[in-house]
C-alpha cells in the first residue's frame, strides 16, 4: 500500500472517530426490502444471475497439487470438475459426458491420466477434448471435435482458483479491479492451504454473510472476544466497483501483545505487508460471497453458499504464508475452528448464533425491511451491485433497492477526503 493511501486511511480513521453524524455527502439509505431474504422470486434471481455471472472462489492449488489431480465442485447447482492439466494449467468443465449426460467423474477428488465416463467409457483429456470412444465402429461419422467437454471459465489469482459460468464475464483481474492491486502485497502466489472446514447454518446466506461485513454489532456480540482489541469507532469502509468492499479498523493492541496471540502464534510473516495490514483489521468483501481479514500472517477466507432459501453452507479457510522451504508450516493451526475442526471458533459462534432466529423473525409478519446505518453501508453497496448484475429490470419493483450510492463513492473516489480537505488525486 502506498504511503499516500496509508496517510489517507489514518486521516479517515480520525474523521470517523470525531464525526457526530454521517459524512455530509453520504445519502440516506432506503430500507432493504424484506423479500430479498425470504421471497423465492429473489432467490431464483440470485441463482440465475449472481451465481452464474460472478467470479467464485472455488479451490486452492494445494488441493490439485500435481498434473492429473482433479476435484469436483458443486456449490451453485452446476456440477463441475476442476483439473490440473499436464501442461500445468488449471481447467474446469461441466461434469457432463457429451454422450448420454452421465457425470464424467464420480469421486470427490483424486488423480487420473484422463477423464473417463464409467457409463459407456468415453474418455477426455485434461483440455476437455474427446480422445477415445468405445466401439467407435458403431458410430457413423462421429466428429470428436464437436464432442469436447463444455468448459467453465477458470482463472487464478496467485494460488487461488476462481470459476465463472458466464462466457461474457470480464476477466478475473478486471472483476477484482483495485482490490487485485491492493492484494499484491499479501503474495497470494505463496499462500498455502492450512485448513478448510464447512458447517451448515439455518438461515439465508446473506444473513450469515452480513454479520461479517460491519462492525456495528461488535460491542454487543463480541464484548470479550473482538471489542477489547478492535477500535470500531475508527473503522473506515471503502466501496469498490462490482460490489466489493473493505473495512479497515485499527487494533488496540498487536497480535503479539494479545494474550493468545490472536490465534496466530507461530505463523510465518509476510514481509511485504504494509503498516495498515500489520496494525489494523483489514477485511475485504469480494462479491458475491467472500469475506476475509488479511494481515501479515494469515489469509482466512469465509465463504457463504446457499443450499436453500433458508440454509447456508459456511466454509472457513485458513491460508498461511509458506515457510522458508516453501512448505506448509507444521506447527500452526487453523484460526476459525477448534483444533480438530469439529466446531467453529468462539468469534464465529458469536457471529452465527442468531442466524436461525433471525430467519424465523424475518419470515414473520413483523418484518418489513432493513434500515441500514452509515456503519452498515457496505451491505447496501453489495445490494446495489447485486441488482445491477441481475438486471434491475428483471427484479419485481417491490424487491429492488434504490441506486442511491453513486459512483462518486467508488474507489479511488472518496467524498470524505474532500470534506476533510485532502485532495485524493494529489501525490
Amino acid at each position: 500500500m502506498k504511503q499516500r493511501d496509508i496517510d489517507n486511511l489514518r486521516a479517515l480513521m480520525e474523521f470517523e472517530a470525531a464525526r457526530t453524524e454521517p459524512p455530509k455527502a453520504f445519502p440516506a439509505l432506503p430500507d432493504l426490502p424484506a423479500g430479498r431474504y425470504i421471497d423465492p422470486r429473489f432467490y431464483e434471481l440470485e441463482k440465475e444471475h449472481i451465481w452464474r455471472k460472478a467470479w467464485l472462489f472455488a479451490a486452492h492449488i494445494d488441493e490439485l497439487p500435481e498434473p492429473g489431480c482433479f476435484q469436483l465442485w458443486d456449490h451453485t447447482g452446476q456440477p463441475t470438475v476442476i483439473v490440473h492439466a499436464q501442461d500445468g494449467s488449471i481447467n474446469a468443465f461441466y461434469n457432463t459426458c457429451q454422450h448420454r449426460g452421465a457425470p464424467v467423474v464420480l469421486e470427490q477428488s483424486g488423480r487420473r491420466s484422463s477423464l473417463t465416463c464409467k457409463y459407456h467409457g468415453w474418455s477426455y483429456n485434461f483440455q476437455g477434448e474427446l480422445i477415445s470412444v468405445r466401439d467407435l465402429e458403431d458410430f457413423r461419422e462421429l466428429d470428436f471435435t464437436c464432442r469436447a467437454l463444455k468448459p467453465v471459465r477458470c482463472e487464478r489469482f496467485g494460488n487461488l482458483i476462481f470459476l465463472n459460468y458466464d462466457e461474457d464475464a470480464p476477466s478475473l483481474l478486471d472483476w477484482l479491479g483495485p482490490v487485485a492491486d491492493e492484494w499484491r502485497e499479501f503474495q497470494f502466489d505463496r499462500c498455502r492451504l492450512l485448513s478448510k472446514e464447512a458447517f451448515d447454518l439455518e438461515c439465508n446466506w446473506k444473513i450469515a454473510m452480513e454479520a461479517n461485513t460491519e462492525v456495528y454489532h461488535v460491542p454487543n456480540i463480541h464484548p470479550n472476544t473482538v471489542a477489547p482489541f478492535l477500535d470500531d469507532r475508527r473503522n473506515v469502509n471503502t466501496f469498490y466497483p462490482n460490489g466489493h468492499g473493505r473495512m479497515v479498523a485499527p487494533q488496540k493492541m498487536t497480535y503479539e501483545e494479545r494474550p493468545d496471540g490472536g490465534g496466530r502464534t507461530g505463523f510465518p510473516q509476510i514481509d511485504t505487508v504494509s503498516e495498515i495490514g500489520q496494525t489494523c483489521t483489514q477485511s475485504y468483501g469480494v462479491f458475491p460471497n467472500w469475506v476475509s481479514p488479511l494481515n501479515q500472517m494469515t489469509i482466512p477466507p469465509l465463504l457463504f453458499w446457499p443450499t436453500s432459501i433458508r440454509t447456508t453452507r459456511f466454509e472457513v479457510w485458513t491460508l498461511c504464508f509458506e515457510d522458508d522451504q516453501g512448505n506448509v508450516p507444521g506447527d500452526v493451526q487453523n484460526i476459525w475452528t477448534s483444533p480438530d475442526g469439529s466446531e467453529l471458533s468462539q468469534v464465529l459462534l458469536e457471529d452465527t448464533q442468531f442466524g436461525a432466529r433471525i430467519q424465523k423473525s424475518m419470515e414473520s409478519d413483523g418484518f418489513e425491511g432493513v434500515p441500514l446505518s452509515y456503519q452498515e453501508a457496505r451491505i447496501y453497496h453489495w445490494n446495489q451491485w447485486a441488482d445491477r448484475l441481475i438486471g434491475i429490470e428483471n427484479i419485481p419493483e417491490e424487491l429492488r433497492v434504490a441506486q442511491v450510492l453513486s459512483d462518486d463513492w467508488l474507489m479511488p473516489n472518496d467524498p470524505r477526503l474532500d470534506e476533510i480537505g485532502i485532495n485524493v488525486s494529489a501525490g
